[in-house]
This record gives C-alpha cells, sequence and structure tokens, in this order.
C-alpha cells in the first residue's frame, strides 16, 4: 500500500482501528504529513498520509461480485466489499479468475444441490454469480477443450473452510466427469469415503479450528479422452511431525491417538492404554475432549471407514498397535547411566512403558532401549557406538515416534489409493490442492514457519500444478493497472529469500547453519525471538521452539 492521492481536507477516508480493523471517517485538516480525521464513530485521530486510503463514496450498498470492479483495491476497500455481500448471505466474490470464499458457518445446501450444478455446468465464468462451481468448471472446460491437465488451489487460513470447499469442487467435477462407477460406488464417493480415516490421523484440535487438517493434501481426479472420470489418487505433504510430541495448551494432538484411548475395553486392556492423561505426548495440553464430539463413537465410525476403503481387520489392528506403542513410547523417561554422559531407562515406570512398547511394535526391548540410548556413527573405517544422555536419550525417543506415525501417515495414504483406484491410461487430470491452514501466534515454531513459507511459494511456483494460480494473481494486476484505479496495487511478496536458506545444499541450510547454535544455550539465550515476514504477516519465531524441532531433524540426517 503506498501513499494514498488526492486526500483532501473533506476527504471521506479509511484508517486503521485496533477494534474493528479499519474504520471510515472524513479529513478535517491536514498539517505535513498528518491528517486529523474525524471517524464514524464521532471519535477524533490523528493519522499519518501513508496509512489514510480514499474511501469510494459511489461503492453499491450490496458491494460488486467482482472486486476488480472497485475503484479502490486497497486493503479497506476489499474487506468493506466482502463485509456488504457477506451480510446479503454472499459468501463467494471474484477477483478476476481468483473466487474469494468465506466460511458462512453454518449449512446452506439450498445452493450446493442438483439443481444449481446443473445451472452452472458448461456456463462461462463471470456469467452467473460468483460460486466454486463455476471454478471447478473453468478447469473442466479448459482440459477438455485444450486437452491440458488443470490445478485448483485451495488455500487459507485454518478454519477457513479449505476442506469443505475442496468436497464441493469434486462433487462438480464428477457431476461434469459422468460419475465413473467401480464396485458400486463413484470414484468421487471413494475418495469422498477417505476422509474420515484422513481425518481421524491428519486433522487435530488447533485454537482456532477443532478439525483442522495438519497435512497438505492433493487429489488427482483423471479423465479419459471423452472428459469421463476414470480414477483418482490423493497425494499428501508437509504432515505436521511435531505435533506427535509436542502440544501447545489449548490444542490437542492428533484425533486418533484420543479415539483409540476411548476405544471398548478389551481394547484398551490389550493395547495396555488409559485415560489420555497418562501420557505425555497428551497430557502436554489441558484439552482432551472436544464439544459435541464422543470420542468412543468417533473411534468406531473411523474403523468402519478403514474397512469402506479395503483395510482389514487385520491391518486395523496392526494400526492401532503402532498408534498405542507411540503413546507408550513417549513415556519413556531416561535418567543418567553409570558411564560419563550415557543414559538408562528411569525407572520402573519408564521400564514397563518400554517393554509394552517394543511388544506392540514386534521388537526386541534391549534391541529398542539400545536405539534410543545410543547412536551409530557410520565413517569410512568403522561403525561407531555413542551413548548419549538423558536430554539427547529423550530427542531420539522423540524423533523415533515422529518418524514412525509419519511413515504410518504414508502407508494409510497408499492403502487409500490402492481402495479407489488409479488409471494408468488417463489422458488428462484436474489437480484440487489443499493445503492445510495457516495459523500465526505471539510466538511460532519452525513447522509453522514452514507452513507460511510453502504457502507463500506455492503461490509464485510456476510448475504444472501451480501456473493457472499464479498466472491468475499476474493477469489480475494487468487489469487493475490497464484500469489505472488509483491506489488499486496488488502486491505479489514472496518469501523466496527465507525459502532459499531452507532448500540450499545441506551444508549451508538454514538447518546446518543452526546445528551450533542448538547446542550452545547461552546463544539460544541471546538469541530468543526472530521474525520472518510472509503473504501477510509477519511471524515471530520462538528459538527455543526451534531448537527442540531442529534437532531430531540433525540426527536422523546425520545417521
Amino acid at each position: 500500500m503506498g501513499t494514498p492521492e488526492n486526500i483532501i481536507v473533506g476527504s471521506h477516508v479509511w484508517i486503521e482501528d485496533p477494534e474493528v480493523a479499519w474504520i471510515d471517517g472524513q479529513v478535517l485538516k491536514i498539517n505535513g504529513k498528518d491528517a486529523e480525521i474525524e471517524t464514524s464513530d464521532g471519535k477524533k485521530v490523528v493519522a499519518n498520509l501513508s496509512k489514510i486510503f480514499p474511501k469510494d463514496m459511489e461503492a453499491l450498498p450490496g458491494g460488486v461480485d467482482d472486486m476488480t470492479k472497485l475503484s479502490y483495491l486497497h486493503e479497506p476497500g476489499v474487506l468493506q466489499n466482502l463485509k456488504a455481500r457477506y451480510e446479503l448471505n454472499k459468501i463467494y466474490t471474484y477477483t478476476g479468475n481468483v473466487l474469494i470464499a468465506i466460511n458462512p458457518f453454518q449449512k446452506l445446501p439450498h445452493i450446493y444441490g442438483a439443481q444449481m450444478m446443473q445451472q452452472y455446468k458448461g456456463v462461462p465464468l463471470g456469467e452467473l454469480s460468483p460460486h466454486v462451481f463455476a471454478i471447478a468448471g473453468v478447469a473442466y472446460r479448459a482440459m477438455v477443450n485444450e486437452g491440458k491437465s488443470n490445478s485448483i488451489l485451495v488455500s487459507g487460513e485454518s478454519g477457513a473452510g479449505k476442506t469443505e470447499t475442496t468436497k464441493l469442487l469434486m462433487q462438480f467435477l464428477a457431476f461434469l466427469g459422468g460419475r465413473a462407477v467401480t464396485d458400486g460406488r463413484t470414484v468421487e464417493q471413494q475418495v469422498l469415503e477417505s476422509n474420515p480415516v484422513l481425518e481421524a490421523f491428519g486433522n487435530a484440535k488447533t485454537v482456532r479450528n477443532n478439525n483442522s487438517s495438519r497435512f497438505g493434501k492433493f487429489v488427482e481426479i483423471q479423465f479419459d479422452k471423452s472428459g469421463r472420470i476414470s480414477g483418482a489418487a490423493i497425494r499428501t505433504y508437509l504432515l505436521e511431525r511435531s505435533r506427535v510430541c509436542q502440544v501447545n495448551d489449548p490444542e490437542r494432538n492428533y484425533h486418533c491417538f484420543y479415539l483409540l484411548c476411548a476405544a471398548p475395553q478389551e481394547e484398551i486392556e490389550k493395547y495396555k492404554l488409559g485415560n489420555p492423561k497418562l501420557f505425555h505426548y497428551l497430557n502436554q495440553s489441558q484439552c482432551y475432549e472436544l464439544a459435541d464430539v464422543n470420542d468412543a463413537h468417533e473411534y468406531l465410525a473411523t474403523c468402519r471407514a478403514m474397512g469402506i476403503v479395503g483395510i482389514s481387520k487385520k491391518d486395523q489392528e496392526a494400526i492401532f498397535r503402532v498408534v498405542a506403542a507411540i503413546l507408550h513410547l513417549g513415556n519413556i523417561d531416561f535418567a543418567k547411566g553409570k558411564e560419563i554422559d550415557s543414559s538408562i531407562p528411569k525407572d520402573d515406570k519408564a521400564k514397563f512403558h518400554l517393554k509394552t512398547a517394543a511388544e506392540l511394535l514386534r521388537c526386541d526391548a534391549d534391541a529398542l532401549e539400545d536405539a534410543l540410548c545410543k547412536r551409530l556413527m557410520i565413517t569410512p573405517e568403522e561403525v561407531i557406538k555413542r551413548s548419549l544422555d538423558p536430554g539427547s536419550a529423550t530427542v531420539s525417543r522423540d524423533g523415533l515416534a515422529k518418524t514412525i506415525y509419519s511413515r504410518l501417515f504414508d502407508w494409510l495414504v497408499d492403502k487409500i489409493n490402492k481402495s479407489i483406484g488409479q488409471d494408468p491410461n488417463s489422458k488428462c487430470l484436474i489437480g484440487v490442492l489443499d493445503i492445510y491452514g495457516f495459523e500465526s501466534f505471539k510466538l511460532n515454531s519452525l513447522s509453522c514457519s514452514a507452513v507460511l513459507s510453502s504457502s507463500a511459494l506455492i503461490s509464485q511456483m510456476k510448475s504444472c500444478s501451480n501456473t493457472s494460480i499464479s498466472t491468475c494473481s499476474k493477469r489480475n494486476k494487468k487489469n487493475i493497472q490497464r484500469s489505472r484505479s488509483i491506489g488499486a496495487t496488488l502486491n505479489l511478496r514472496t518469501t523466496k529469500m527465507f525459502w532459499t536458506l531452507l532448500k540450499r545444499n545441506p551444508e549451508e541450510s538454514l538447518l546446518f547453519s543452526m546445528k551450533h547454535a542448538c547446542f550452545q544455550s547461552q546463544h539460544m539465550k541471546r538469541l530468543q525471538t526472530s521474525f520472518i515476514k510472509h503473504l501477510s504477516i509477519t511471524s515471530a519465531l520462538l528459538s527455543q521452539n526451534f531448537r527442540k524441532q531442529i534437532l531430531p531433524l540433525l540426527i536422523m540426517l546425520e545417521r
């Protein structure tokens, strides 16, 4: 946002407000670079001219359906337009070829039924009111007419409604693609039936969302040469591994841990579980239950869903064995051993959980203890086994738990894909990318920063999957510039510098550059917080959280 033009005494403007974000007012006088403004609520405030934005006094009360039509495409103008439409229950608004959707937090079945799908079938973008079906229709027609694959990017904050939007996109694509049927179920149904399983193992409660997806999902809807759906596949990215071992209050770990703790009594006894409060990986937060959610019922529903997607009873038992083993791993505490910088299980309780974890993982307890308390260093000449102190053994334990969980999740996705069925002869596909919601707190972890950075990077990537999204943004900018709207700018900032630091060669990357700092407590005390600027926000990063999350990664890379 640059310095506004044509701000004079008497101008109607927008200024920032700590309570309502932006408030309108009228300029009373201008003194140099400052202006005195009387706001609509009767207050008089002084603001710098660079932070004042002109208000369009001719704007329609109900807003416009495409924001490239706005006289001023600045933040307060955009927000006011979205607010005006939202108050009329119009949750969709275009910005050129981009659709902005605002979560209505209520069911709106009348705008998603078969009649509405028929209405949007074959209609060019912009001919009807903004709608998620229109975006899917554009991608489908481009694929059929040009014979090229297309992608749709669904992004936004946690709780914005991305997963529900993804479901609606798939429903309309299935409507357009003829609903190919396999074993009595459409491909769309098979993909949707996988959601309860993926949500149980990939979703968790966050501050803003009780069922937040903690992974990115790319759904490929495959089509034959006639434009009929012929198969599908699910690709997942960026599973939040750190959540397995570290949960902030009032959030929860992944749903599956609580579901298993609420399983029938025979399951509880088989896996030697109990109240979630007894497990370190769950009791770091005081939140154990969700409002209006019965974990015991959800456990049974998840088991049924796994059966639907082709996971046998035997495999289900193995899955929950692994989940239980991870909980027991988290309760293995360590104490100093007899040798220098060595460690052993702290007490009988730790030994019990070690033995139980080994039984559930079907491995030798002594071998598991050795793997946790020692590290193998392989050189060209020999293999060196080095003892770990209790702190390092704890890091090793957490690293193992995260690795096991992420591989279990990958296995589940692979199993689901085999059930859905992919078409190796598919001519084209439409991909729907549902990247999990970003959140920014007063202090953020490494994983939070990675999500924010990847969101920014995806919006700028020019790969096959994302060209259409990037092009839409730049085309919108050209349209705005062509209209010569006052103050109309679209800033396409990226996190290129930060991303470069992350993805450099191992010896030069940010992770390895921080390696020495991780082991220097005095340095970490000095460098407590740093700030990284992303697309729309500046996030504060806590160095201690970086340290906790980088150390296991470094150990894995060294191995």
